[in-house]
């Protein structure tokens, strides 16, 4: 088997009791090694009125595939990835790695992400031998950035908002599915909290750890922090452009789906446990796409991860996308 297609499980968080118990993050990114270079999921997550699974999860369950295909010397320093089709959680995905690529400094793995009989998602990613005898500097965190402490975690904030006053049923209905939704992820998430520049610009902040895991080596944090990348990411660019999700009319977020998505890691020392701080711009959005760039750091101040995403982000206006007859055939969306 490879090193990282079977994991350990981890206990349960305490701070859950009393609740919907939560998925371990060991059991979302496990895949079954079927021969050298394939492998298959053994669970995926259909999130509450999404098209198909959780984006993040087939990330991670594609890196866990190519990390298990390279030496234990090198890590994970970058990939990039095409969402191609959605995929449905109701079949298995395989994910067939090739090994394109054995340097002295650096290896390279292709990953095919398949699912009745088509490509859904490729990944390319690169693996490095460490050289910490060279000069590093990185971003700082932003100065105007809160504790993690100092806010609500998102599942409280979603039952304060079910709970308060002039709330319909259609919306406490929505807001139900959410909240159980989050009190099973294996992720655990505070709120976002909204940044604005001199200039305008939009930062976007939240905290997130990975619940109730042991002490992970650090090919497997990386594997774990790819999910938690994909993670309230591409509604950043619709929040920029002033799109709402669950409203009505030209300002209403009427669909989202994740293109593209790309991670370069730059350190090993950190613990998906641990809080970690996900800050997010959007420096584009037009004509239904937008895209967002994030900075991923510890509480210790490391900038870890630097990710990017294009998406699609359609509004609630009507276009000829929305009358067959007259629009070319769509081919995923």
């Amino acid at each position: 088997m490879g090193r990282l297609s079977q994991m350990s499980t981890a206990m349960a968080d305490p701070s859950t009791s009393g609740q919907v118990e939560h998925e371990l993050i060991s059991t979302s990114l496990e895949v079954e090694q079927l021969d050298t270079n394939l492998f298959r999921s053994k669970s995926l997550w259909l999130p509450v009125r999404a098209r198909g699974v959780f984006g993040g999860q087939v990330i991670s369950q594609a890196v866990v595939s190519a990390t298990s295909c390279v030496d234990v010397s090198y890590g994970l320093h970058s990939l990039h990835c095409y969402f191609l089709l959605s995929a449905s959680p109701s079949l298995p995905i395989l994910y067939y790695v090739d090994r394109l690529r054995e340097g002295r400094s650096y290896t390279t793995r292709f990953v095919r992400a398949v699912q009745k009989g088509k490509v859904i998602f490729i990944m390319m990613c690169s693996f490095h031998r460490p050289e910490p005898e060279h000069p590093s500097n990185q971003w700082q965190l932003p100065s105007n950035c809160p504790k993690p402490d100092e806010l609500e975690i998102d599942i409280d904030f979603y039952r304060r908002w079910q709970n308060s006053d002039g709330v319909d049923e259609r919306m406490k209905g929505i807001l139900e599915g959410i909240i159980q939704e989050r009190c099973k992820s294996p992720i655990l998430c505070t709120v976002q909290v909204e940044r604005k520049g001199p200039d305008g610009t939009l930062t976007i902040m939240h905290y997130m750890k990975a619940r109730g895991i042991p002490k992970y080596k650090p090919a497997f944090q990386k594997c774990i922090l790819g999910y938690m990348s994909d993670m309230a990411f591409i509604t950043v660019a619709a929040r920029s452009v002033g799109l709402k999700r669950y409203s009505e009319g030209p300002k209403a977020l009427s669909m989202s789906s994740s293109l593209d998505h790309s991670i370069f890691f730059y350190s090993d020392a950190f613990d998906c446990s641990d809080w970690v701080l996900y800050v997010i711009q959007s420096p584009r959005a037009g004509s239904g796409r937008g895209v967002v760039q994030g900075q991923m750091y510890t509480q210790d101040g490391t900038l870890v991860a630097v990710t990017t995403q294009e998406g699609v982000i359609r509004s609630g206006t009507r276009s000829s996308l929305a009358h067959p007859e007259k629009s070319l055939e769509i081919a995923k969306l």
